[in-house]
């Protein structure tokens, strides 16, 4: 069965599992949680139509635990990081997309500011773009830093100095991947993602923010999406749907590789528009209301759960059509035979 695909039989059961969990998650509805919903299991069933995946409650053993809080603010995002940065030690590489020139969607700066400024010997880093935008080459990258206000702390921009190869192991098409050079510098990363809809990827989420937002401008952002020795030179025919979700997962995985347990993921889900934030000031207006922070030390786990979250909500229907209509889905499943996280997890709800 096509992962981009769900039978009538799931979808029924799906439709189900949301009636469901309606009546018994208020906070996926959107409500604010109350105080003592504090360090609660969630046991409500996943909607996302992704075989194999499943949200589990507190009796499962081997479960990933992913961290919920409703309120989106500095205080919240400091203490769900606290909740997953054992692995967090030395230089820390700080993974933000830090969005074309006044994109209005952007993570805010000041609430980055405050988690940056609790963790010692941190950068936010950054590589530059494929396509010719504001952040094409490290001088124009570096002005549109300061235009969007990240001045708080350094940004290493990593392939300004040039390229390393990380392996992929196992990998569905590619065997190595570019990255910029400077990733080496650092003892370990956390990835810090507006999650959003994006124009290829169907969403943007931890994944792909390490999979296209560490692999080097020129070159490794060329493998990630299939470009071989420039051709196909027009990007409305470079590979996509499954093919470009396999080779994302490629280039994620010598990421998270290489940092192994020295790596943890935060996906902010506000300001979700169907367009990723390097589309800037033409990113479409969000549909979706805001819904909260998600953090885990298990990449599968947490994409996983944002988009759970996603599709039990009723104002998700332009969000759920560009995730699909680009076969964003492939990369839960992608994830899942690279054995990069539990596709089966706890949502504990922090308030």
């Amino acid at each position: 069965m096509s992962n981009s695909r769900v039978s009538r039989r799931a979808l029924l059961r799906n439709s189900a599992f949301l009636a469901c969990a309606a009546m018994a998650s208020p906070f996926l509805r959107g409500a604010p949680a109350k105080a003592e919903d504090a360090q609660k299991i969630d046991k409500s069933p996943q909607k996302t139509p992704v075989i194999g995946s499943k949200k589990v409650g507190d009796d499962a053993n081997g479960a990933a635990k992913v961290y919920f809080s409703p309120v989106i603010d500095a205080a919240s995002l400091i203490k769900l990081y606290n909740l997953v940065n054992e692995g967090i030690h030395g230089k820390v590489a700080i993974k933000v997309h830090t969005g074309e020139k006044n994109g209005p969607n952007i993570l805010p700066r000041d609430m980055v500011k405050a988690l940056q400024a609790r963790i010692p010997n941190s950068a936010i880093v950054e590589t530059n773009t494929l396509y010719q935008g504001d952040r094409y080459t490290t001088e124009g990258h570096r002005e549109t830093l300061q235009v969007n206000g990240w001045t708080f702390c350094p940004v290493d921009i990593m392939d300004e100095k040039g390229d390393v190869n990380l392996p992929v192991r196992g990998g569905f098409h590619l065997k190595e991947v570019a990255m910029g050079k400077g990733i080496t510098d650092y003892d370990s990363m956390l990835v810090l993602t507006h999650f959003k809809g994006h124009a290829m990827g169907g969403f943007g989420g931890s994944m792909k923010n390490i999979a296209i937002g560490c692999a080097s401008g020129q070159v490794g952002k060329k493998q990630v999406h299939g470009v071989v020795d420039g051709e196909p030179g027009d990007w409305t025919q470079w590979p996509a749907k499954e093919k470009l979700m396999e080779l994302m997962a490629d280039s994620a995985k010598a990421v998270a590789d290489h940092f192994g347990k020295n790596i943890t993921y935060i996906n902010v889900l506000r300001n979700m528009s169907v367009d990723c934030d390097c589309a800037g000031k033409r990113a479409q207006d969000p549909t979706i209301h805001d819904i909260g922070i998600l953090a885990s030390t298990d990449l599968l786990a947490i994409d996983q759960a944002a988009c759970d979250l996603i599709y039990n909500q009723p104002d998700n229907k332009d969000l759920a059509e560009r995730i699909e209509s680009r076969h964003g889905l492939r990369q839960l499943s992608a994830m899942a035979e690279h054995k990069m996280g539990n596709p089966q997890y706890q949502l504990i709800v922090v308030s």
